[in-house]
């Protein structure tokens, strides 16, 4: 409770009239003024809490806001009490008084003193509380509030002043800057105060709303292809991407923002302190060459038939393009495992020429052959001219099957594969994959139907199109999907003389043999090996193609597909064509 005391002499007589006198006003410090003073200018000594304040009223205003400033806003009859009627018709603030209100009222706001801010208003306890959860959900380290001057929000009996907010947070250079306005309006006692509104805080800011500094959603890490353009939108790297982790040692970074919410409407950021930031992994992927890939499969795929596709670099190993059918599940391209028919003869023939065989020794082709199980090959008739290189251009079972026993040890094959060619061993691509399974053979069958890429051996695209890459460039280089993978290494390398017989042989199947027509118009380095594996009696065979074009190794497999030629071959091309021009 405070007392007021007005402090002036009184005049002698009786009575207290003001005609025709001149009043002797006391200053705070006792002395006289002279006589002759508007009356409009008082000194009060108010006691608060014991202690005197002087308070100069000037034009009404000065008395009525300090005071309540001083007090809190507090009238004694509640926050939305009415004020003392005032002695006549009060004239309304002009653009100086409102100014000069809005100066006191953000002052006190910007150095905290949100109780005597709000005791500047007419609604002070809503004040004050709104005021108050901004100051505390806000936690600006400073606030700079700054006038503007006159608004064109305003009217003749209730101005407007424009402001300006700059809040500055701890941990970044950035600030904050909105604009906003405020109305100053006379109560009916006759005081100047700001009309109060959630929009006085922010200018977008309602009563069932609130301001507050918010984390945001940690961001998810989105790989990128090699050049950093997007990889969301191709189907068969839905399942690829959340696989990705991020690189060792690397962090997610949760960002902070300054958020509007509440009242059953959506969340609105405001300003954002801190950016949420993820990791980024680029990807060996090229987003031209998989838009290429999505397309050839998906028309091999086109009946319901399983397929995929691998495209790889053969001078880094670089993963360029991956596509599978169908989609929404099991990615066959890396994680599958398929008998390889026919193109596991470039493997065979490698051992053969290890074993001192030459591309132009005779191997012939007769119809069929034993092991001694009964084998046959996709064509009737006997070729018994044929030399090894006829036989793979062909694609002769006989001839390899007759010329692997006659050569080779049971455990020559997979110890050539794995040695040479990677497979077998346990690769780390980037994300989970299949390894080639190529088991030592327990007998001639088993060996015979291992030389034509049939019996227990299990590979996929991924697999195969290496084996293409590795003859493309004499050396085995693991394929990855990101180039901080960890690769394994090949224990030896494929010796000059027979990758170059690889090549020669794979170079005359792409133009003379097999994979002709696929192959055809494509120039450049260029070399393929259809297959064409029985999948059982009765059932379409599934169709297999390898083949590389200059810096790029594609390899294809279409369950149910028919010849190699045909539905694998087809997609392959596809790809060689788009990707394997340099």
């Amino acid at each position: 409770m405070h007392h007021e005391h007005e402090a002036y002499e009184p005049y002698e007589g009786h009575g207290h009239e003001e005609h025709g006198h001149d009043d002797h006003l006391v200053s705070a410090d006792g002395h006289q003024e002279s006589p002759g003073r508007p009356r409009s200018r008082r000194i009060w000594l108010v006691a608060v809490g014991g202690v005197f304040t002087a308070l100069l009223v000037v034009g009404g205003y000065g008395a009525y806001n300090v005071m309540s400033a001083v007090t809190g806003g507090s009238t004694g009859t509640g926050d939305e009490a009415a004020p003392t009627a005032a002695k006549g018709p009060q004239a309304p603030p002009t653009a100086e008084q409102a100014d000069a209100v809005a100066k006191d009222f953000l002052a006190a706001w910007g150095r905290g003193d949100l109780t005597v801010a709000a005791g500047l208003t007419d609604r002070p306890e809503a004040a004050r509380m709104a005021l108050a959860s901004f100051h505390d959900n806000v936690s600006a380290r400073a606030l700079t509030l700054t006038g503007t001057g006159p608004a064109p929000a305003g009217t003749p009996s209730e101005p407007a002043v424009g402001y300006r907010v700059r809040a500055e947070f701890d941990g970044t250079t950035q600030a904050w800057e909105y604009e906003s306005t405020l109305g100053v309006m006379r109560a009916s006692d006759g005081r100047l105060l700001v009309r109060w509104a959630p929009t006085v805080v922010h200018p977008k800011l309602a009563a069932s709303r609130t301001i507050a500094v918010k984390a945001l959603p940690d961001p998810v890490s989105k790989p990128t292809d090699r050049k950093g353009r997007p990889l969301d939108a191709f189907p068969s790297l839905q399942s690829v991407l959340p696989q990705i982790a991020p690189p060792d040692g690397a962090k997610v970074v949760t960002g902070q923002a300054v958020v509007l919410s509440g009242g059953g409407q959506q969340t609105e950021q405001l300003f954002v302190l801190t950016p949420p930031s993820a990791p980024q992994v680029k990807l060996t992927l090229d987003a031209d060459l998989q838009q290429v890939a999505e397309e050839a499969v998906k028309q091999q795929s086109a009946n319901g038939k399983p397929a995929s596709l691998v495209a790889v670099q053969p001078s880094t190993g670089n993963i360029l393009a991956m596509a599978y059918a169908p989609l929404g599940g099991f990615n066959r391209a890396v994680g599958g495992g398929q008998a390889p028919g026919s193109t596991m003869k470039v493997i065979t023939a490698a051992a053969l020429l290890e074993a001192g065989v030459t591309p132009d020794t005779a191997a012939p082709c007769k119809e069929t052959t034993n092991s001694p199980r009964s084998w046959h090959n996709d064509e009737p008739g006997s070729h018994l001219d044929y030399t090894l290189s006829d036989d793979f251009i062909q694609s002769c079972n006989t001839g390899f099957i007759d010329k692997g026993l006659e050569k080779l040890q049971l455990g020559t094959l997979s110890s050539v594969a794995r040695d040479q060619f990677g497979l077998g061993l346990q690769w780390r691509i980037g994300i989970p994959s299949r390894d080639a399974t190529i088991p030592v053979p327990g007998n001639k069958d088993e060996a015979a139907a291992a030389y034509i890429g049939q019996g227990q051996i299990q590979v996929n695209s991924l697999l195969m199109a290496s084996v293409a890459a590795t003859v493309q460039s004499g050396t085995f280089r693991q394929p990855v999907l990101r180039e901080d993978a960890k690769r394994v290494t090949a224990p030896g390398k494929l010796p000059g003389d027979v990758a170059q017989g690889l090549r020669s042989m794979m170079a005359r199947t792409a133009t003379q043999g097999t994979a002709r027509a696929p192959m055809s118009g494509l120039g450049g380095q260029i070399g393929a090996k259809t297959g064409t594996v029985e999948a059982g009696s009765g059932q379409a065979t599934n169709s297999w193609f390898i083949a590389y074009r200059n810096d790029l190794a594609v390899a294809a497999e279409v369950e149910g597909g028919g010849h190699g030629n045909s539905a694998a071959g087809v997609a392959a091309a596809q790809v060689l064509k788009a990707g394997g021009k340099g």
